[in-house]
């Protein structure tokens, strides 16, 4: 059976709940209620499973904090038996309009820590990210305020039919291939 390990990067916490940077957590929270699974805390993260057409999944919210989330990854991935090219990393990007997608086979870490440490981590940028846009606009000093802001109110109404393209994407990933996942899902 093919297995996949998807990463949610954020931060954990109640302050961090619907920020703009912990939209990776709040995919996989997605993910787990419509596949009808639960996240249970485990060693260096939240883990939840749920099968699709003879694939595992399994779901990766690290409790590391963001920027030192190459560790929950590397020990996941070893613990699961999960290949480089069977992981996808979820994170939120600054250079994208809110709620644009884009999916990359490899790539620098474009400024994002989370993606740094995994990359330092696991000596290598190649593996699959999925970027989701959350825009840029702040004033200048103003980034860290606005990734650990919450979803203005236009975001928020727009939110839950992202959220419904991002769990349709992460199936594709694990069942379609990487390639045509980017075929199908980059600019939507």
């Amino acid at each position: 059976m093919k297995k996949f390990l998807i990463v949610g990067l954020g931060n954990i916490g109640e302050k961090y709940d619907d920020t703009r940077h912990n939209i990776g957590f709040k995919i996989l929270d997605e993910i787990a209620a419509k596949e009808s699974t639960t996240f249970e805390s485990q060693k260096l993260g939240s883990i939840a499973k749920f099968r699709f057409k003879g694939r595992t999944f399994t779901l990766l919210k690290p409790s590391t904090f963001m920027n030192l989330s190459g560790k929950a990854v590397k020990y996941w991935m070893t613990k699961e038996n999960i290949t480089l090219e069977n992981i996808l990393i979820i994170c939120d990007d600054l250079n994208l309009n809110f709620g644009a997608i884009r999916v990359k086979a490899k790539g620098s870490d474009g400024g994002h820590n989370g993606l740094k440490d995994i990359n330092a981590v696991l000596q290598t940028q190649k593996y699959a990210r999925f970027r989701f846009g959350v825009g840029n606009e702040f004033s200048k000093g103003r980034q860290v305020d606005y990734v650990l802001g919450k979803w203005n109110n236009d975001e928020f109404k727009l939110l839950p039919e992202r959220l419904e393209k991002a769990h349709e994407l992460v199936k594709s990933f694990g069942t379609a291939g990487l390639n045509n996942t980017m075929n199908s899902f980059n600019g939507k």
